[in-house]
């Protein structure tokens, strides 16, 4: 078995993708380096201007460049480095990751054994209290019956802390793409990340096309990793909040079955509202201007996502709705004040 698991080493390649992140990689290659065996380690860089690509030229002679000639973004950038890369297994890794001993290996051993598992990520923990689940993934990934995601782990702004109550592996929605492994051959089947996301839920979008497709993603909760967080884009960015309002409007108009989206839609774009107003009134003007052009850069993209979605009901079989949370999250938490995972009614 060790064999084995070394043999799939030798074909997994870990790609960090990279954008002016030049101290991200000082600080934290070195552990992706040490820890991760055999394991190709490549960075490729987003048309950084920092000197990112000098310093892993100079400083890390082992790890393999690839320079992406302008920053196309996290869906651009790994669509692009990972036609370069020849692999089994893919790694997408933040700079901003600390991995821990063995992190590879449990996740290696499930995609080896289930065949039927075309990705997972394993339990990110906050780099700053190390007790403490991340926002980017937490304990996997799940949405709700309105597009909402949310994680176990982590709901919306709440964080749990991390006592050991999700070391199991199991089934998610969606696997983060902080640190995400998959399949090569699946993610090209794909046509890998929806570049028109640029960034942001773009892993939810891609796990989606997986779960139609008849796969599983895992979170494996014997990995760890640790994560910062907002190493690109804080939490409370603007554009951050522009990318992931516009990009849920699309991810659900892409996947839901048309019965549900005549009434799941407007209810949506009334939510989305609802939060345009609460920025307004805490003083946060440009996150509710954010919304806002957010909706407007969503309906003029309706004819481009209707061809995308016709596609996706083509080469796809279903309108899988496997993890799917049946309730509403926002009215879970805000309502009837669920905060834990264990508290939804799943």
């Amino acid at each position: 078995m060790v064999l084995k698991l070394e043999t799939n080493l030798n074909q997994t390649a870990v790609v960090i993708l990279n954008y002016n992140g030049r101290e991200l990689l000082r600080r934290f290659l070195p552990s992706v380096v040490q820890l991760s065996g055999s394991s190709k380690i490549i960075v490729a860089d987003n048309h950084s201007t920092d000197g990112s690509a000098r310093l892993v030229s100079d400083e890390f002679p082992s790890v393999e460049l690839i320079q992406i000639p302008e920053n196309l973004g996290f869906c651009g950038g790994y669509n692009y480095a990972l036609k370069k890369v020849d692999a089994l297994y893919y790694v997408l890794l933040n700079s901003d990751v600390e991995v821990t001993e063995g992190w590879l290996d449990p996740m290696l051993n499930l995609l080896n054994s289930k065949p039927a598992v075309a990705a997972a990520q394993p339990k990110i923990l906050s780099y700053e209290d190390k007790t403490e689940f991340e926002y980017a993934g937490a304990a996997g990934g799940f949405i709700d019956a309105l597009g909402y995601p949310f994680c176990r782990g982590r709901i919306f702004n709440v964080m749990e802390k991390d006592t050991g109550q999700y070391n199991d592996n199991r089934p998610v929605f969606w696997a983060t793409g902080a640190c995400l492994m998959i399949r090569a051959k699946t993610f090209h089947e794909l046509h890998g990340f929806d570049e028109d996301f640029f960034a942001h839920m773009e892993e939810i979008d891609l796990c989606w096309k997986l779960g139609r497709a008849g796969n599983e993603i895992y979170c494996v909760g014997q990995s760890q990793v640790y994560h910062i967080g907002g190493g690109t884009l804080s939490k409370s960015s603007p554009k951050k909040t522009y990318l992931n309002f516009r990009n849920g409007l699309s991810l659900i108009f892409k996947h839901l079955s048309g019965r549900e989206l005549i009434w799941k839609l407007p209810l949506r774009i009334l939510l989305d509202w609802v939060a345009g107003v609460s920025f307004l009134l805490s003083g946060a003007w440009q996150e509710a201007l954010s919304v806002i052009r957010a909706h407007v850069h969503f309906f003029l993209g309706i004819p481009k996502d209707t061809r995308k979605r016709k596609a996706l009901r083509l080469a796809l079989r279903s309108f899988n709705a496997t993890q799917i949370y049946p309730r509403s999250i926002v009215i879970d938490f805000f309502i009837l004040g669920r905060k834990r995972f264990r508290e939804l009614k799943f």
